[in-house]
């Protein structure tokens, strides 16, 4: 059999592709394949679980644009298939003068990207957050939480539901393009597609060069660590609390977040992974630190971005540096309030010259094409992604 669409990659982005593409073409042959034992294993079900608005990104933007359209798709999404979601509303709180000052930025680019923001100063923080501590700050109301692992797999029910194939724990071993199809391989097994699609998330690259593209970027990996608040601190905020973004630094930084199960995790960090797939704080394997150590823009990357990076591995090796960064708004924390919470990993496109690559990045064939590159937000901005990316295949 040739199907007429094979998508690889069973995370929030692929499945919502799948959907989208048996949406416009209802009826048509669809296989999804995924390595792992269920979909929505990686970085869908190990995010902060943060519908985000899409204040940080450049005005005019393709990521102002997703995100915006996303939040609502998202939520909207949430609604029809009775999933829990809570638009709670984001505080970016200053701590010193300038940080208030590089929040009068976020509020003209909030303007110019049309999101609806109430600046607050700061009796009125320390009135609506009483726990929190800062000289001002930004609400961002239309920010929320929910489960991307249950957005996702509400979305794969969608694709069955429409006569496509899901097949977890599928290894692909090898690509192939001709000019009237590709072939999949995986061990013994075979498919063929009339079109593939790849989002292959922290595989990405790999899988690119599987197909014999020529790639000019590196997957590294980023774990991003996180705590949990004990039970008694659930109440702790009301809103997600997030710092002003550093334009030095190339990640957000540490944030509270409260979650849709009802707890607040705080985090995350931002260390390098010495394993793409290895959540835990010792994971290592040789083959994926070797692959990106070879890498020159990696150790570009590395000198560019050096003091940041080493005061946040001395956070994840010293517990007390982290909490530092946590007080710096939220004082009442202490260090028994930090308790294990799995870690989250992004994948991070580096250039060869060692640019860290915020925007998507894709690379397209006759009959292939690959998403080497969905930055954050993409499981916010899932939905319209799915549909730039059909509509790219059909173009």
């Amino acid at each position: 059999m040739i199907f007429d669409y094979c998508v690889i990659g069973g995370g929030i982005v692929g499945v919502a592709t799948a959907r989208e593409l048996l949406s416009k073409q209802p009826g048509a042959s669809l296989a999804l394949l995924e390595k792992e034992s269920a979909i929505a294993r990686h970085q869908t079900s190990h995010n902060s679980g943060v519908i985000h608005a899409g204040i940080y990104y450049a005005p005019g933007s393709l990521k102002a644009k997703l995100c915006r359209i996303g939040a609502q798709a998202t939520k909207d999404f949430c609604a029809e298939h009775s999933l829990p979601f809570d638009v709670c509303g984001k505080l970016i709180v200053a701590t010193n003068a300038l940080e208030a000052e590089r929040l009068k930025a976020l509020i003209e680019r909030a303007k110019q990207n049309d999101i609806d923001v109430e600046p607050l100063d700061a009796a009125e923080l320390t009135r609506r957050e009483p726990n929190i501590n800062g000289v001002s700050a930004l609400l961002v109301k239309s920010t929320g939480i929910v489960s991307y692992k249950l957005v996702a797999q509400a979305m794969a029910n969608e694709v069955r539901a429409a006569g496509g194939e899901i097949e977890c724990g599928v290894q692909v071993s090898g690509i192939r393009e001709s000019s009237g199809e590709v072939e999949i391989e995986s061990g013994e097994r075979r498919w063929r597609a009339r079109k593939l699609i790849v989002c292959g998330g922290l595989q990405s690259d790999r899988l690119a060069r599987m197909a014999g593209l020529k790639t000019e970027y590196q997957i590294v990996p980023f774990r991003g660590e996180y705590y949990r608040l004990p039970s008694s601190k659930n109440k702790i905020v009301k809103h997600l609390i997030y710092p002003v973004p550093d334009p030095e630094l190339p990640f957000l930084g540490v944030h509270l977040t409260r979650m849709i199960d009802g707890g607040v995790t705080v985090g995350p960090n931002a260390v390098l992974g010495l394993a793409r797939e290895g959540y835990g704080k010792l994971s290592f394997r040789f083959a994926d630190a070797a692959e990106y150590f070879a890498f020159p823009g990696f150790w570009k990357t590395i000198a560019q971005n050096l003091k940041s990076g080493v005061l946040e591995m001395r956070n994840s090796l010293w517990k007390p540096g982290y909490l530092a960064e946590c007080r710096k708004y939220c004082p009442s924390l202490a260090l028994e309030d930090l308790l294990p919470a799995e870690a989250g990993i992004r994948a991070q496109a580096v250039m060869r010259d060692g640019t860290l690559v915020h925007d998507f990045l894709f690379v397209q064939t006759d009959r292939m094409l690959h998403v080497c590159n969905a930055p954050s937000p993409a499981a916010t901005s899932a939905i319209p992604i799915g549909r730039m990316i059909v509509e790219k295949c059909m173009g």
